[in-house]
């Protein structure tokens, strides 16, 4: 049976990565990319689809784990009343074929087992498994191929399972390096682990050195901008949502998704906690990303696509998987990529938007992409959608997908006005008018006086957390009664004992699912953001605690939390909830509501923004001030 989620660490290397339970087995590991089949399932199954566990023979173990300061190394530590060893875990950077398992005796001795069994194919490809000339063990499906170099002694077991029964004594190091590669081709090289372990920890190291601290929680900003690096898929840029699949937003339910894919979505908070956090060459690499994969006509952009900008990315259930904690069905791959959210449009204009302002230049091949992006959504706009939350129950005007409507053309103007984005003044005055209509509509039928509040749709009396983004994207200034009012409803019909349902999926929203699902983590930080907005810091502050609270040991969170069972649920690590908990960390030591640092003035970049080029301006004079003060 799988651990709970809280109980996983993550290791990767930009191209995949691993989650390891506090009981030392992997149980979820996909090669050679975030989206590849797995061949370690059981975290959505049993032991009988692929797992590989390192782990003390004995009762009464002590476990204590942590990531190496900075680092995405964990080391664990096993005591038992023999004695203590540690396990350092660890996928090198670079070449996207290894993972690393070192055991080392601390003191007295500790009896160890390892088990290892290999299944393709998410579960459901037993491997041809051999030895090679060498002693190596070499299991080979179809078109792939891993081979683990150890030290130790291994056997076959009945259950088609390798095993090794080894006791390390005080000082003693053992090695386990599992590695990837096409079955067609040689076996990949081996690697030195230890020479490998030291280059991977100072890489790690140096990265997170860069970033931007000065917060009461700066473990924690710089353990979820690690995190957030560590899903970024660096050949492409590409950030993946999570690094898992089908981890139930309810357990025991059917809202079970892929998320090994990038959401548009996601787009321009992703890029300002990567540039506010420190990260430019990151947030360069995940703009070219955004404008490659939207590249083409406009009418055919999609909401998600794969990690090198794939369209395709057909939704199927595998049937031969019980799922995590029997939450059916287990879906890979993810049918909501050809649905229609006007919101994307409105994401990818924001962060073109917030990139220049933050002193990334836009590119000829951006600017045209924009241009016919706005042709399009010059009548688009209009037309009814499936709104941000992908719902299954037909299309609707959603009132956050309007807004988010009113962004592109909104930053259109903005960059216009800068002489960044090559339009005409015919064109930008065609653009002036429609933003004008489209906000006139929002007001008049996405807002209810009688619930004085903004609504989920149009007619509707349903209320929806994304209408926490209004003040955000600059729509209303935060302190208009109408957002003071959103934010009071929203603090009153949707918190769960201190977080933040997405929307009532029971009642009065119907998203074509049955079944529930946990509160939505990003969304509470939306509502920390406001609090922050209003001047209301004593409980922004206590409610980033809460939040900081559930988050696990090691540093990392999920995307939602079922505050009955109280424990996380959805695909772990989640990317989104990481971005969101930057930027409100950021918020709150700067003082600045969202509007501040996304939203701004009509004219001219945000305030956070101009400090930060004052800030420049003094380093480059040689006045090292700090810039978060």
């Amino acid at each position: 049976m799988a651990a709970r989620i809280e109980d996983y660490a993550l290791v990767g290397d930009c191209r995949s990565a691993a989650l390891i339970s506090r009981q030392g087995s992997v149980d979820w590991l996909c090669w050679p990319r975030f989206d590849a089949a797995a061949l370690f399932t059981s975290l959505l199954g049993t032991e009988a689809h692929g797992f590989w566990k390192i782990f003390p023979e004995a009762e009464n173990v002590e476990t204590r784990w942590s990531y190496r300061p900075g680092s995405l190394v964990l080391e664990t530590r096993h005591t038992t009343r023999q004695g203590e060893v540690l396990v350092t875990d660890f996928m090198p950077v670079g070449d996207g074929a290894h993972l690393v398992r070192l055991v080392e005796g601390v003191h007295g001795r500790v009896a160890m087992r390892m088990e290892m069994a290999v299944r393709f194919d998410y579960g459901s490809a037993v491997p041809w498994v051999s030895r090679s000339e060498l002693g190596d063990l070499r299991a080979v499906s179809g078109p792939h191929k891993v081979v683990l170099r150890t030290d130790v002694h291994l056997k076959g077991s009945d259950a088609q399972t390798t095993v090794s029964e080894f006791t390390v004594h005080a000082g003693e190091k053992h090695r386990f390096v599992l590695s990837y590669g096409p079955s067609h081709e040689d076996d990949p090289p081996p690697i030195e682990p230890r020479k490998v372990l030291e280059a991977t920890d100072q890489h790690w190291r140096e990265w997170s050195s860069r970033c931007t601290g000065g917060t009461r929680w700066d473990r924690m900003l710089q353990r979820s901008l690690l995190t957030l690096k560590a899903l970024i898929y660096e050949p492409t840029g590409g950030i993946v949502a999570a690094p898992t699949a089908s981890l139930p937003e309810g357990l025991g339910g059917i809202r079970n998704w892929d998320y090994r894919f990038c959401w548009l979505r996601d787009s321009t908070l992703t890029l300002i906690a990567l540039m506010d956090g420190g990260y430019i060459d990151e947030a360069r690499d995940w703009l070219g990303w955004l404008l490659r994969a939207v590249a083409g006509n406009p009418e055919q952009a999609h909401i998600l696509y794969g990690i090198a900008g794939e369209r395709l990315l057909p939704e199927i259930e595998l049937d031969w998987l019980p799922g995590y904690e029997n939450s059916r069905p287990v879906r890979i791959g993810n049918a909501a990529a050809s649905q229609f959210q006007l919101d994307v449009y409105g994401e990818l204009f924001d962060a073109l938007y917030q990139a220049h302002a933050r002193g990334l230049p836009v590119s000829k091949d951006g600017i045209r992409v924009g241009l016919a992006i706005l042709n399009h959504l010059e009548k688009a706009w209009r037309e009814p959608d499936e709104g941000i939350w992908e719902v299954r129950g037909g299309r609707r005007h959603f009132t956050h997908s309007k807004v988010m409507a009113w962004v592109a053309f909104d930053r259109a103007l903005r960059m216009h006005e800068m002489h960044e984005n090559g339009a005409t003044d015919a064109q930008a005055a065609r653009w002036r008018a429609i933003k004008d209509e489209i906000h006139a509509e929002v007001c008049a039928k996405g807002f209810d006086p009688a619930l004085n509040s903004f609504v989920q749709s149009y007619g509707a009396k349903a209320l929806d957390a994304s209408l926490l983004l209004i003040a955000h994207t600059g729509f209303l200034p935060q302190h208009d009664p109408r957002v003071v009012g959103t934010v009071e409803a929203i603090g009153k019909g949707l918190m769960r004992d201190g977080f933040i349902l997405r929307y009532e999926t029971e009642g009065q929203t119907t998203d074509g699912l049955t079944g529930t699902e946990g509160a939505f983590l990003p969304c509470t930080f939306w509502y920390v953001d406001n609090l922050i907005g209003l001047g209301r810091r004593d409980e922004a502050g206590a409610l980033i605690e809460r939040l900081i609270g559930i988050c696990t040991d090691l540093g990392l969170v999920s995307e939602e939390y079922d505050v009955q069972a109280k424990r996380l649920v959805g695909n772990f690590p989640q990317a989104f909830t990481h971005v969101a908990l930057v930027n409100t960390l950021l918020s709150y030591t700067r003082g600045e509501g969202p509007a501040d640092r996304q939203g701004g003035k009509a004219n001219g970049a945000p305030p956070a923004v101009l400090r930060q080029r004052e800030a420049a301006k003094r380093t480059a004079r040689g006045e090292l001030e700090d810039a978060t003060s």
